[in-house]
């Protein structure tokens, strides 16, 4: 099967059956999904939100954040993964956004990168969700579903690969909902180790489906 003819039926299923896919993240405002997809690296969205009520009550706004010790904001969020780094990062997010951009999240990736705790994948989430930009966060859902459906080569073997991958072959206007699509379907169907083929719709196009019949017929 053509690549084109892939994404084409990726397309068409996802924009049938999921029109409007949404982050399960919780937040209010810029500020808010910023210091949550922050807390997100390597942890689960349902964590995050059990974490960021309270931290919010006792952060409602940069400044306060900015203001706070490490050692206070470590115990509001001490049952996330790697907390220490991710204290660090949260109060020096907030100082250069409140001294850097007068407490205003950025637009602009470049600008995102800026603050302790943003990389590329942090600053693509802002500005697709925030800013409906195409830009496409590659985080480990993303990376696998590509490979495994065959959107992405083998030689991909990198998040920014995959992001050069994916891009060409998704119009502009799906990409921020693409990215919903790739994570969401990893993380309820085709999830790391044992991949719910029997329940997935997209084993007709997919080639990690059509390799694992192979090698069962040769088992």
């Amino acid at each position: 099967m053509q690549k084109k003819e892939r994404f084409r039926l990726f397309l068409d299923y996802f924009t049938t059956n999921f029109p409007e896919p949404k982050t399960e993240l919780n937040y209010g405002n810029p500020y808010e999904l910023l210091v949550a997809v922050i807390l997100s690296a390597q942890c689960t969205d349902k964590r995050i939100n059990q974490v960021t009520p309270t931290l919010f009550e006792r952060f409602p706004d940069p400044e306060s954040l900015a203001a706070a010790s490490v050692e206070e904001v470590f115990s509001y969020i001490r049952s996330v993964s790697y907390p220490n780094n991710k204290a660090k990062h949260l109060v020096g997010m907030a100082k250069v956004l409140t001294e850097q951009f007068g407490s205003e999240v950025p637009a602009k990736v470049e600008e995102l990168q800026k603050m302790p705790g943003v990389g590329r994948k942090t600053a693509h989430v802002i500005t697709s969700l925030i800013f409906n930009q195409p830009t496409m966060a590659v985080d480990t859902h993303v990376f696998r579903v590509s490979h495994r459906l065959g959107l992405v080569p083998r030689t991909a073997t990198t998040p920014l690969a995959v992001e050069k991958a994916l891009m060409p072959y998704i119009p502009k206007e799906y990409v921020p909902k693409a990215h919903h699509w790739l994570i969401l379907h990893g993380r309820y169907v085709c999830i790391a180790r044992t991949p719910k083929c029997t329940e997935c719709a997209l084993t007709h196009f997919c080639k990690y489906y059509s390799e694992l019949g192979l090698r069962k017929l040769i088992d």
